[in-house]
C-alpha cells in the first residue's frame, strides 16, 4: 500500500473511530484508531484520540503509554501533556502531574486562551496541587505536632530538675517556665500560619470574577483582569474597559507578567487557596 493510499484509509479509520466514541462505544473506537496507528503511526492525533477512549474506560496505564507516545510525535499537543498529567496524578505521582498540567495549561493558553480545555485543565490542576497541599500540609502538622510537645516535655523537665536548687525562688522559676512555654506556642503558631487558611489579599484576585488570577493581563488604563474573562467581555458586551469605559480591544492587552508572579509565589506559599467552591 503506498503511502498516500495508507493515510487516506488511517483518516477514515479515524473518522470511524469518532463516530463510535460519540456513541460511547469504546472499545470498537479504540479498535477503528489501533488500525489507523498501524498505518500511520507518526500521526499523533491517532494516539491521543485513542488515549481519550482509554481515559473513558479508566485505563490509565494504556492512557499513559499513548499520550508519551503521541508526546514523542508532538511535544506541544496540549491533549496528550494534559492527559498524561491526569494518569500520572491516578498513581498518586503528584509532582510529575503537576509538571504535565503546567505544561498543557501554558500551551493551551497559548492556542486559544478562551478555550474550554484551558477552564478544564485549570481546575484538574488547582485539584492536584490542592491535594498536594493537602499532603504535604498534613505532613508539616504532624511533624510540627511532635517537635512541640517534645519541646514542651523538655521545658517542663529542666523546670523539676531545677526546682530544688531554686528553693526560695519557686514563683520566679514557675513564671520563667510559663513564659518559656507560651513564646514555643507563639513560634508553633507561626511556624504552621501559612497553612491555615484566609482570605486571598483583593490585589490578587479579579476584579470582574473576584477570583485569585490565573492568567492576568493588563489594560492601557492599568486595570488587570483575567484574561478569558475580559477576552469573553470584549466578544459579547462590547469593545471597552468594563471599569473604566475606555475603548479595548483584544490586541492592546499585555499579560501582567509582575502580578502573575506575585500570584504563583503567594500559591506556593499558601495551597489551601487552590481550592475550588
Amino acid at each position: 500500500m503506498s503511502p498516500t493510499t495508507a493515510a487516506k484509509q488511517a483518516e477514515l479509520l479515524r473518522q470511524d473511530g469518532n463516530l463510535y466514541f460519540k456513541k460511547d462505544r469504546f472499545a470498537a473506537a479504540i479498535d477503528a484508531y489501533t488500525e489507523a496507528i498501524v498505518l500511520c503511526p507518526n500521526v499523533p492525533v491517532y494516539w491521543t484520540n485513542r488515549a481519550l477512549c482509554h481515559r473513558k474506560r479508566n485505563e490509565w496505564t494504556r492512557v499513559e503509554e499513548d499520550c508519551r507516545r503521541a508526546i514523542e510525535l508532538d511535544h506541544r499537543s496540549v491533549k496528550a501533556h494534559y492527559m498524561l498529567g491526569l494518569a500520572l496524578l491516578q498513581k498518586r505521582e503528584f509532582a510529575e502531574g503537576v509538571k504535565e498540567l503546567e505544561k498543557a495549561l501554558d500551551l493551551g493558553r497559548g492556542a486559544n486562551p478562551k478555550g474550554y480545555m484551558v477552564e478544564e485543565i485549570w481546575q484538574e490542576l488547582a485539584r492536584a496541587k490542592y491535594l498536594l497541599w493537602d499532603n504535604e500540609s498534613t505532613r508539616r502538622s504532624w511533624e510540627l505536632q511532635n517537635l512541640k510537645e517534645a519541646c514542651e516535655a523538655a521545658l517542663k523537665e529542666k523546670y523539676f530538675l531545677d526546682a530544688p536548687q531554686t528553693e526560695g525562688y519557686v514563683d520566679e522559676n514557675a513564671e520563667s517556665n510559663l513564659d518559656q512555654l507560651e513564646a514555643l506556642e507563639r513560634v508553633f503558631s507561626k511556624a504552621a500560619e501559612d497553612d491555615n487558611p484566609t482570605e486571598v489579599p483583593d490585589f490578587l484576585c479579579c476584579k470582574i470574577t473576584l477570583d485569585i488570577f490565573r492568567d492576568p493581563v493588563i489594560t492601557p488604563s492599568g486595570v488587570t483582569y483575567e484574561r478569558a474573562v475580559i477576552l469573553d467581555h470584549l466578544d459579547k458586551v462590547g469593545k471597552f474597559d468594563p471599569i473604566t469605559r475606555e475603548p479595548l480591544f483584544p490586541t492592546q492587552l499585555v499579560s501582567n507578567l509582575a502580578l502573575k508572579e506575585a500570584v504563583k509565589t503567594y500559591l506556593d506559599a499558601h495551597g489551601w487557596a487552590y481550592k475550588m467552591d
